[in-house]
C-alpha cells in the first residue's frame, strides 16, 4: 500500500456502495413497486426498476442492455482503480472524485447483475414536473462527476484540497 497511497480513498467507494446498498433493501422491502411516499415538499420516496441506464435510456431495448451496461460499469470500475492507484499524493480532490465515481457504478453494477435493474426511489419534482427517479450510487456519481469537472477546468484554485 505503500507504492499506491491514493488507493486508501478506497473507503469512499465502500462507503458508496454500503449507504446505496442499504438503502435500496430498506426501499425493497418496504415499499411496493410504483408506490410513492410524500416526504417534504418537492421530494418523494418513489419505487421503480430502471433497466436502462441514467434516465432510464434504453430501459425498453429487450434485455441485451443489462449485460451492456454490466459490461461498461465493470471496465469503468476498473479503469478507475488504476488511475486511482496512479494518482500522485498532493491530487486529493481527482481520488475523491474517482472513489465517489467507482462506489456509485459499483452500487449500480450490483443491482443490474442481481436483479436486472436497478433500484431508484428518491424522486424529486416541482409542480407535475418529475426528475427521472435516482439513488444513492446515482447521487455517489454526480458528485463525483462535478468534482472531476472542477478539478479538470483548475476551479479548485492553486491549492489542492487537503483532506487526508
Amino acid at each position: 500500500m505503500r507504492n499506491l497511497p491514493m488507493l486508501k480513498w478506497l473507503w469512499l467507494s465502500l462507503l458508496a456502495v454500503v449507504l446505496d446498498q442499504v438503502s435500496k433493501l430498506l426501499i425493497d422491502s418496504s415499499m411496493q413497486l410504483y408506490q410513492s411516499i410524500p416526504v417534504m415538499p418537492y421530494f418523494n420516496l418513489t419505487y421503480v426498476h430502471n433497466t436502462g441506464a441514467a434516465f432510464s435510456f434504453l430501459s425498453d431495448a429487450g434485455g441485451w442492455q443489462r449485460w451492456f451496461f454490466a459490461g461498461l460499469a465493470i471496465v469503468i470500475s476498473i479503469a478507475m482503480t488504476v488511475w486511482l492507484a496512479k494518482l500522485k499524493q498532493h491530487e486529493t480532490l481527482l481520488a475523491v472524485a474517482l472513489s465517489l465515481v467507482l462506489g456509485g457504478a459499483i452500487g449500480n453494477l450490483i443491482d443490474r447483475l442481481a436483479y436486472g435493474y436497478v433500484i431508484d426511489f428518491l424522486d424529486v419534482y416541482v409542480g407535475n414536473w418529475h426528475w427521472p427517479a435516482f439513488n444513492i450510487a446515482d447521487s455517489a456519481i454526480t458528485v463525483g462527476v462535478g468534482l472531476l469537472l472542477v478539478e479538470s477546468f483548475g476551479l479548485a484554485g492553486s491549492k489542492q484540497l487537503n483532506i487526508s
